[in-house]
């Protein structure tokens, strides 16, 4: 395998080799390394992205734009951005000024991926990222979403369990870049999954990278995708690894961390202001407390931008910053390393994000890789399955009700209402689970307002089974309560929920008080905390995800359809070319007081 060095120096001429072809490696890394010994310090640049999530096409609807300020009128408008196409290529144009670059990743490189990626179990998302020059990255409990002996199989590589290899006998080789779980253990020998850190040269300075995810993965995966693992304290882990690593002689650490925080700015370079004061969320409590030694910290999960400083356990600002999500942006820092020291000199970092304009530059080996991919995909990706006759917003809705997520729940209930299916009589859908809009304007050849399978697949990539139980009246109103109390006091996570359920909700209140009981209507009567009632959800957040042990405490668990065949299925028998569908009123939840996207 080539080194990292020279790695990077081939992939960034790989474009005129072809996708395939042989490169020839150039010796310019080993020039900068020797002149780089007449100086104190050495300059470092790292490139990073984060939440990937497999999104290899442009990005469609509110998914694929940036909020930035228009220079001309000081007002906040929406830039199309991402495709993978044009990241690699913004990567590249990127590095030609630098010393030397590094590019790295805080997660979430795959799972709920777009159709393109996903049909293939993501394999084209880690040739993409091997061919755009990543180097490493922390895991995201994404990474986790098909459990981990598939995560391990996109390190090491090898065909599908069950798939296969997908053409020509090609064997899948994995990732070239190194994937980490600092905080990843197996329950049995107490042993990292994957390595916990990651150590290269920069112009003869050591540089170590740790890589955690965050601690609370488990309540956001399903239970088979993380068994058998622990997760350990992120801080706990990046403190024990950051003194491991100077016992080894390496003082210029970086850490990866797979968790984030919600900036008080939406636009995309936001600096938290001078003393970290503008973002709040569990990034800056572990920031805070994260050895003094680590000298920057590269962060995701939340799917905000931000490049922040964060005053370090000594009080010393230091850089966090985070790239949105989707390959809209990334984040380019620039540092100095101390060559006696071996150190990262602290006042020296910059960053800033950069947006992934759709007006730069394409790659032109990452253009062949998609139109190979997606040419694959199209039989089923353009099969119609529905009509809209506008935008009907999931992720990009701010409501805490989301016209799309009133719409899946509605089918989840329609489609297993009948007693052989279920005997539905209410739905609840989970607000992380929708991971896009459903876009009127065409994608390719389909029409406005035509909803392909691909469509659909964007919004529901999980393909979860749906499961209907049984709860009593009594656990319901608690379910409802659970959205604002327990472990979701801080972060609400608000089910989305059928046409027939209506209830209020105070955020003025605490806690379980937002849910005014009294206020609780199923198909217009109070509720009756003796009655039984049958509920419908995804297996993920049946089983008692996303902090919901009310369901888990459900009986007469019936297994259904996949929730996409549902939602699907739905679109079919309620829409036409004649007639098609339209977002729903958002008349379900009332709320009262403030209501900011808690997603």
């Amino acid at each position: 395998m080539l080194s990292v060095r020279s790695r990077r120096a081939a992939l960034a001429v790989v474009a005129a080799a072809g996708l395939f072809g042989t490169v020839v490696v150039p010796t310019a890394a080993q020039a900068a390394d020797a002149g780089a010994k007449r100086h104190k310090t050495v300059n470092l640049q790292l490139l990073a992205i984060n939440d990937f999530h497999g999104n290899l096409e442009p990005p469609a609807g509110s998914s694929g734009t940036i909020k930035e300020i228009d220079p001309a009128t000081g007002q906040v408008v929406s830039t199309p951005a991402g495709g993978v196409e044009y990241l690699a290529g913004a990567l590249r144009e990127a590095r030609v000024a630098a010393d030397d670059s590094i590019t790295v990743a805080a997660g979430d490189l795959v799972g709920a991926s777009p159709l393109t990626s996903a049909l293939f179990h993501d394999e084209p998302t880690i040739e993409a990222m091997d061919m755009l020059g990543l180097d490493v990255s922390s895991v995201g409990n994404h990474e986790f979403d098909q459990g981990s002996a598939e995560l391990l199989r996109k390190q090491d590589g090898g065909c599908h369990p069950k798939d296969g290899c997908y053409e020509d006998g090609r064997t899948f080789k994995g990732a070239n870049f190194n994937y980490l779980s600092a905080n990843v253990t197996d329950e049995k020998s107490g042993k990292p999954l994957l390595p916990p850190y990651w150590v290269t040269k920069s112009q003869g300075v050591k540089v170590g990278f740790i890589g955690v995810t965050l601690e609370g993965t488990p309540n956001i995966v399903t239970a088979e995708g993380v068994k058998g693992l622990k997760f350990a304290n992120e801080v706990t882990t990046i403190n024990k690894y950051a003194a491991e690593l100077k016992a080894k002689g390496v003082n210029s650490i970086v850490a990866l961390i797979h968790e984030g925080g919600y900036p008080a700015s939406s636009t995309y370079n936001y600096d938290c202001g001078p003393a970290g004061q503008g973002i709040s969320g569990p990034i800056v409590d572990i920031a805070e407390k994260i050895d003094p030694s680590v000298g920057a910290i590269i962060t995701g999960h939340t799917h905000n931008a931000y490049a922040c400083s964060i005053p370090d356990p000594n009080g010393v600002p230091r850089s966090v910053t985070s790239a949105a999500s989707f390959g809209r942006l990334f984040t380019e820092i620039n540092m100095k390393l101390d060559r006696t020291t071996g150190e990262i000199v602290r006042p020296s970092v910059k960053a800033e994000n950069h947006v992934v304009r759709r007006t730069g530059e394409k790659a032109p080996d990452l253009t062949q890789l998609v139109e190979h991919y997606q040419k694959l995909a199209a039989p089923l990706a353009n099969r119609p399955v529905g009509y809209i006759a506008s935008d009907i917003n999931g992720r990009g809705s701010s409501d805490l009700e989301k016209p799309l997520g009133d719409l899946i729940a509605d089918a989840q209930q329609d489609q297993l209402s009948a007693a052989d299916k279920g005997g539905a009589q209410v739905a609840f859908m989970n607000p992380g689970g929708i991971r896009s809009d459903l876009v009127y304007k065409a994608a390719g050849t389909e029409g406005d307002g035509v909803v392909t399978y691909g469509k659909a697949f964007t919004v529901q990539p999980f393909t979860n089974m749906m499961q209907i139980k049984t709860l009593t009246g009594a656990q319901l109103v608690q379910l409802l309560q659970q959205q604002v109390s327990g472990g979701n006091a801080a972060a609400p996570k608000i089910l989305q929920v059928s046409s027939n359920l209506h209830y209020t909700l105070d955020m003025r209140k605490t806690g379980a008080d937002r849910v005014v009981v009294d206020s609780i209507r199923l198909n217009g009567a109070a509720i009756d905390p003796a009655a039984r009632y049958r509920v419908a959800a995804n297996e993920f957040l049946a089983s008692g995800g996303d902090g919901f042990p009310a369901f888990a405490a459900g009986t007469d668990k019936l297994v259904g359809a996949s929730d996409l065949d549902v939602f699907t299925a739905y679109l079919t028998a309620h829409s036409s070319a004649a007639s098609p569908l339209k977002a729903p009123a958002q008349d379900r939840i009332k709320v009262v007081g403030p209501g900011a996207d808690v997603d």
